[in-house]
């Protein structure tokens, strides 16, 4: 059966955190996978690296990793110092997830979170710099042994890959097997005619899974077709993790960024709320 995660933004207000405490929490929710921000692992001392490794490993809790780059980091910028300091910090990050033992990250890391269109400026042009730049880190994600999930998200939050077709041709361009497609469900309710149709025809492309609501709730309090996503993921035979990423609460970086202006708990606690969609996504996964 897959392993299920959740996102450790999901407790805080601020992306930069201390990830040890969450390890224990997920672990005693049941969960088996803590996804966590690259960059700030990337920017750790190895000291501080093998301390998160260690509560890990303790606790039997396997990490996976996320970002949406900053424009100073994006791979896909016409400016060619930005595109080279950009390639620099996927190459650190692949070396982390070698360190760390662990394999896979995601995000929006083939250009900058949140990104725009320029006003007169194409798309293509941006996707044309941001496979070149691929090409290159990928290299690095090869010799590291892991993996580089590009996350297909909705047109309010970038602009070059708003869906699974869009992903799917990209990392055909990029033309390594270490670079994958991240799918979620909160994205793909925006963008996606059909749901089943974006998951089935990125079939083998799929890398990793992100689950959602409609509003970003966790899996089970809303609207989500979950038999469709559940049947379609099946059908594909995606034996890969599945992260939750929920955000309800308002204020701090998460907040602003994400773009929640009302406190979503609805009275409930976190935790307990974590337990239950948990339960929810094991049962429909067992069907």
């Amino acid at each position: 059966m897959n392993k299920i995660g959740i996102y450790y933004a999901y407790w805080t207000h601020s992306w930069d955190a201390d990830f040890v405490p969450f390890v224990a929490r997920v672990k005693r929710l049941g969960f088996d996978i803590l996804e966590v921000n690259s960059g700030t692992v990337t920017n750790l001392r190895d000291r501080e690296r093998d301390r998160l490794r260690r509560a890990a490993e303790k606790a039997g809790i396997e990490l996976t990793y996320c970002i949406g780059l900053p424009g100073r980091y994006d791979i896909a910028s016409p400016d060619a110092g930005v595109r080279r300091e950009g390639i620099a910090f996927l190459r650190r990050s692949a070396e982390m997830l070698r360190y760390m033992g662990h394999r896979q990250l995601g995000g929006i890391i083939y250009g900058s979170w949140p990104g725009k269109l320029p006003f007169g400026e194409e798309k293509r042009r941006y996707l044309d710099r941001s496979v070149r730049s691929m090409r290159e880190v990928i290299k690095a994600a090869e010799d590291c042994g892991v993996f580089f999930n590009v996350e297909v998200v909705n047109r309010f939050e970038q602009f070059m890959l708003n869906t699974a077709a869009e992903a799917v041709a990209y990392v055909r361009r990029v033309g390594s097997a270490h670079c994958r497609v991240l799918l979620d469900t909160f994205h793909l309710n925006i963008e996606e005619d059909s749901i089943r149709d974006a998951i089935v025809a990125t079939g083998a492309n799929l890398g990793h899974f992100h689950l959602g609501e409609t509003n970003r709730r966790p899996p089970g309090r809303g609207r989500m077709p979950w038999d469709e996503v559940f049947g379609a993921l099946r059908q594909i035979g995606y034996a890969g993790a599945m992260t939750m990423e929920p955000f309800l609460m308002p204020g701090g970086e998460v907040g602003r960024d994400i773009s929640v202006y009302r406190d979503m708990r609805g009275g409930l606690d976190l935790d307990r709320e974590a337990g239950r969609a948990l339960r929810f996504v094991r049962r429909r996964l067992a069907r």
